[in-house]
């Protein structure tokens, strides 16, 4: 109950940081790139249990998913709109399971990154993850982790939009 309770605490919070930001009369429209809560990410003790939990039960359908060197699922990408996902990951002794972080689709990384670190905000460098999405990360002192992602055309998740038929 709790990893719920977090999950659609996430999609609040997520959901409002754009609405926020795009408020601001004093900060230019280059320097805010956050588009839109691209989606949350939870650690679950059974990946294959849980596709077919959120699936059956929540009508969403596997957008992509990347797998480990030994072929095994490592993340899966569950479309929840056409923009909006359910990461799933494998939960194990270095990755507890409930909720991991959630991600903001940006403009641009490196533009965000900067504007962010401007702000006081702890971010990591940008770097390209297997997904072909470049990534950073925020430190978020109340929730962990917050990615931000910036989705190129060869980017997974941009293939997974484009296949989107509603």
């Amino acid at each position: 109950m709790r990893g719920i309770g977090l999950f659609v605490a996430g999609l609040i919070v997520g959901a409002a940081v754009p609405a926020v930001l795009a408020q601001r009369a004093d900060a230019p429209a280059d320097r805010r790139g956050v588009v839109m809560m691209n989606h949350v990410a939870v650690n679950v003790p059974d990946l294959p249990a849980a596709v077919e939990y959120y699936a059956a039960k929540m009508g969403y359908r596997e957008a992509f998913r990347v797998n480990d060197a030994a072929g095994q699922p490592r993340i899966i990408y569950l479309h929840i709109s056409r923009d909006t996902f359910l990461e799933l990951n494998q939960a194990g002794p270095q990755r507890p399971a409930g909720f991991s972080h959630y991600g903001l689709h940006v403009e641009n990384a490196a533009g965000a990154v900067a504007a962010f670190r401007e702000r006081g905000v702890t971010v990591t460098d940008t770097s390209v993850s297997d997904t072909k999405a470049i990534l950073a990360n925020i430190t978020d002192p109340y929730l962990g982790r917050i990615e931000l992602a910036e989705l190129p055309a060869g980017s997974l998740h941009r293939q997974a939009i484009a296949r989107w038929a509603r």
